[in-house]
């Protein structure tokens, strides 16, 4: 279904004529967190590796914060902990200047998945955080009408979600959100299931609101993993560093809202956001517990394609990169947003066929024999790599090789993986190096029976 925009909207041209919001100069702050720290639970139960590490943030009234960064970043989980939805392992959150000791009242969500009641329709959906809160039916009615004629959706209130296209249900989202009248807006990724158009719209729209001063909230917080999405919106970008998550970077943004994506300075901003993105984690502050070492059992590892990692060094081997791509031209060239582009490059980072720094990615003499070479000593290239610079690759070849019948079970590797971390990265990360290792012909694997095996490929 084709996106809708219903008249309680303004036009992206329109928007251009709206005045600016001015922030007031001692702007209150709605929000402060101090100290965050999280950890992940492993699979056996035992606190795991540090999510988030001494993160302290401050959220103003008036402001739209961007939080961005790399996968295991812990961008989502400050966002939930700042709704009161977690609690953090150590530091303070206050609301107001309240202790938040659980769900904030003041403090709405949107997320990235619609969580629409299917057999309710737009109107009852967009209802239901009233009558949750006991607001009357009639009262109840006329607030839910207003946030749908607000965000768009005039004219639907009685369709279905399945009636609905994914942006559509989007602003179903956004209008239960709004709807509480809430002083905070908290959004993780709202765009990012949404086809490019739709997800272009519906941020212009929400734009041309809080411009308008037309929605009935003080501050937005947004987790986005889109670089241009943050500078596009934000009055600040809060710039995570991975594994545990700490606070590299606050980035002000004072260009006058609409921007233009193709002005000069909106580009150096977001250069140089994948710039810090890209830069090696500094050492732990004195006391602080360091950074994950990667070269244990205890790495994670992304789901990604031995296709795909092939694709994306002949793409930075040939014209126009010839080996070296800055990061921004090859997110725009490839169609990827940094969650997914990131993951490709720090794995061919890990495997030493390339190397990210200062926003670009650079083929290592490896990585460009790589490109130049048949499948066959591709393969073999790749197989060597994975042995030398991934220790879970290493054990189970180890395993195998100690092994009269050179046979292992798939859950004896796993359970070492979840004293680690949590179950679903351990499968993840077994299922990453069952799928490489098969690519290298380190070693076969059956599905049905889940196990690993030295028997010949060929």
């Amino acid at each position: 279904m084709v996106e809708t925009r219903a008249n309680a909207f303004q036009s992206s041209n329109q928007s251009s004529q709206a005045p600016v919001q001015t922030r007031p100069e001692t702007p209150k702050i709605l929000v402060e967190a101090k100290n965050i720290c999280q950890s992940y639970r492993t699979g056996s139960g035992e606190t795991g590796p540090m999510v988030l590490d001494h993160v302290s943030l401050t959220l103003h009234e008036g402001e739209i914060i961007g939080l961005l960064g790399r996968s295991g970043s812990g961008k989502s989980s400050l966002l939930r902990i700042i709704s009161g939805l977690v609690q953090p392992a150590a530091g303070s959150l206050t609301y107001l200047g309240e202790p938040v000791t659980g769900p904030v009242d003041g403090v709405a969500i949107v997320f990235q998945s619609f969580a629409l009641f299917p057999w309710l329709s737009v109107l009852a959906n967009v209802e239901l955080g009233l009558r949750a809160r006991k607001v009357g039916r009639e009262e109840a009615r006329a607030r839910a009408l207003k946030a749908i004629d607000l965000i768009g959706l005039d004219g639907f209130e009685s369709a279905y979600p399945k009636e609905l296209s994914g942006g559509m249900r989007q602003r179903v989202g956004f209008a239960r959100a709004l709807v509480v009248d809430p002083n905070i807006l908290l959004m993780d990724e709202p765009f990012s299931a949404l086809d490019v158009l739709t997800a272009e719209t519906l941020r212009t729209d929400l734009l041309d609101l809080w411009v308008e001063s037309r929605l009935p909230i003080k501050s937005i917080l947004m987790v986005t993993h889109n670089i241009e999405e943050a500078v596009l919106m934000c009055n600040r970008i809060v710039v995570l560093s991975s594994n545990p998550g700490r606070i590299s970077a606050e980035i002000p943004v004072t260009l006058p809202h609409p921007r233009n994506r193709l002005d000069p300075e909106f580009r150096q901003l977001v250069d140089k956001i994948y710039a810090l993105m890209t830069k090696r984690p500094e050492p732990a502050p004195p006391g602080r517990e360091p950074v994950q070492p990667t070269h244990t059992l205890a790495m994670s590892l992304p789901i990604i394609s031995t296709n795909t990692l092939a694709g994306m060094i002949e793409e930075i081997a040939a014209d126009p990169y010839n080996g070296s791509a800055p990061l921004p031209e090859l997110a725009d060239s490839l169609q990827m947003e940094i969650d997914d582009l990131f993951p490709v490059g720090e794995t061919l980072q890990l495997l030493h066929f390339a190397e990210l720094g200062d926003g670009a990615i650079r083929l290592t003499p490896q990585g460009l024999r790589f490109a130049d070479e048949e499948v066959d000593v591709r393969k073999q290239l790749f197989g060597a790599h994975l042995l030398a610079h991934v220790p879970l690759a290493a054990h189970i070849k180890a395993v195998l090789d100690e092994r009269q019948n050179h046979r292992a079970r798939a859950s004896r590797f796993l359970e070492e993986l979840e004293d680690y971390m949590s179950d679903d990265y351990a499968e993840q990360t077994l299922k990453s190096v069952i799928n490489w290792g098969r690519y290298g012909e380190l070693f076969a694997y059956d599905e049905n029976s889940a196990t690993f095996s030295l028997e010949d490929p060929h």
